[in-house]
């Protein structure tokens, strides 16, 4: 095959054609004449310096490179059917199984903890929102205005303290937590009534002699004083009140004159006339002053629902105005917030058997970084839908799995509430703030020995084991009884006096390849 390819690359050098190379000069061969024939033969150099002799050497030295082109083709495809083909015993060797080995960790000796983490938002013991349909005392306006600016967002509250202005009247704060639904006024009873008189007790402004939960004398003069006290008169309980008792009053005058002239004449003349007339005048007087007395009560002070805001602790907080001065009212004007802090998550169904109440917890503020511990203070019995916040995005949702449940935008919008209580006061400017809740589910008594959860397996007895790797190689199976787990580890103690301690190598799991355990 060589030989061809040689003739063929011999004949293609015949033939003329651009691509042929020039050929370097080489000096002449003397040579002496051939007898015979005075043609010459094919390779024969001539001797008069004709090009027939270049042409021929450079002939041979393509016929060379092509033979060692060759060659290497050759050589290569040798090597490349050595990396094909594989003997017998080549292909046994490379079918066998890899040698395995076991994967070990230590027994650690620690405090384990199982632990369930969610979202949750800031929120005051009580929010109440300040309304106020219609001021008192307006009557014949056609609507409410903001006499007086609110107090500003952020801004304490404390009790007795106007906190807005509606239409010249007050709108105030007092300690309760039985919600505001009617006027109070003479002759009314009940727990608001009873509500109302202590609040203005604790402010100073007693109510007797009047009776727990009844709006007397002692009452109004109570709620009198109070409106004093805070530049506002009262509000009179009927519109024609003061009219009645003026007109009341004048009587009582008249007849307190008519009582001291019969007993004057009386004193003078001690006759049957003037005794009677002198009795008939104090009957009158009595009369007098007991309508004086009603007038007085119906006319007298009330507490109009429009102005009062019961919230159940003071201080209490500014959360958000709706309001500003000048404007009309036309629902909410603020709202305020009242007693500690509080934050609100949301377990789903498979959280909701690891929490209880009393759990420890912890709250971290991730703005500033700040943790608190806590409490869990209570556990809804039925789920319910998360509150959502102003821009539709749920205020809490639940996490899952015992990790670190979304951010705010996740989907999951119902769950168990649960409300956890911190050990310290939140600052009162957290409120609505979203917070990362860690609840302690369980946890072991101290530190206990334990290692990861796939070191455990089950005995054919139906107990648990663990199987031990000493320092020369072997292995011994030691019976333990588990206890808590948490971030992949469980509580383990050995049973039936088996000796297990911290640093012990135990098989977690087999590895393919060479090398150890360990």
């Amino acid at each position: 095959m060589i030989e061809s390819e040689a003739r063929s690359a011999r004949g293609a050098a015949d033939m003329p054609g651009e691509d042929t190379l020039p050929v370097e000069d080489t000096a002449p061969v003397d040579r002496p004449p051939r007898a015979g024939r005075g043609r010459r033969r094919r390779g024969d150099v001539p001797t008069d310096g004709s090009p027939g002799g270049d042409a021929g050497l450079g002939r041979r030295r393509r016929v060379v490179a092509l033979v060692a082109g060759g060659a290497l083709v050759l050589t290569g495809a040798g090597v490349a059917a050595s990396l094909v083909v594989r003997s017998p015993a080549q292909v046994a060797a490379e079918a066998k199984a890899p040698h395995q080995g076991v994967l070990t960790a230590p027994v650690e000796k620690r405090v384990l903890k199982d632990s369930v983490v969610l979202r949750g938002t800031v929120a005051a013991g009580q929010s109440v929102d300040v309304t106020v349909s219609g001021a008192a005392g307006t009557a014949g306006t056609s609507r409410s205005v903001v006499t007086k600016a609110p107090k500003p967002v952020g801004s304490k509250v404390v009790a007795g303290q106007v906190i807005a202005e509606i239409s010249g009247r007050p709108v105030f704060a007092l300690k309760g937590k039985v919600p505001v639904y009617r006027d109070l006024k003479s002759g009314a009873t009940g727990d608001d009534v009873a509500q109302l008189q202590s609040a203005l007790a604790q402010l100073g402004h007693a109510s007797s002699p009047d009776a727990r939960g009844t709006f007397g004398s002692g009452t109004r003069h109570a709620l009198a004083a109070f409106y004093t006290s805070i530049g506002y008169d009262p509000v009179s309980a009927q519109t024609d009140g003061a009219t009645a008792v003026q007109e009341a009053q004048d009587a009582v005058t008249a007849a307190e004159r008519t009582a001291q002239d019969a007993e004057d004449a009386r004193a003078a003349h001690a006759t049957q006339e003037t005794r009677r007339a002198a009795d008939r005048a104090d009957q009158d007087l009595q009369r007098a002053r007991t309508r004086l007395g009603k007038a007085q009560a119906e006319a007298g002070p009330m507490l109009p629902a429009s102005e009062v805001v019961y919230l159940s602790g003071f201080p209490a907080r500014v959360d958000s105005v709706s309001a500003v001065l000048g404007s009309a009212v036309t629902g909410k004007v603020m709202t305020l917030s009242a007693g500690r802090l509080v934050v609100d998550g949301y377990l789903q169904e498979a959280q909701k058997g690891l929490v209880r109440t009393g759990q420890k917890a912890e709250i971290l503020q991730e703005q500033t970084g700040k943790t608190t511990r806590a409490e869990v203070r209570s556990v809804a019995d039925t789920p319910e839908a998360a509150e959502q916040s102003d821009d539709g995005s749920a205020a809490s949702t639940a996490g899952g799995g015992g990790g670190e449940a979304g951010s705010g935008q996740q989907s999951a919008t119902q769950g168990y509430r649960m409300v956890v209580a911190p050990d310290t006061p939140l600052a009162s400017g957290a409120v609505g703030q979203d917070v990362r809740l860690t609840v302690e589910a369980a946890s072991t008594e101290g530190e206990a020995l334990v290692v990861p959860v796939s070191a455990v397996s089950a005995a054919s007895d139906g107990g648990t084991v663990v199987t031990v790797v000493t320092s020369g190689g072997k292995q011994r199976r030691v019976a333990v009884r588990t206890g808590t787990n948490g971030d992949g580890y469980v509580e383990v103690r050995a049973v039936d006096g088996a000796a297990l301690g911290e640093g012990d190598q135990v098989v977690t799991g087999i590895r393919s390849g060479s090398g150890d355990a360990g």
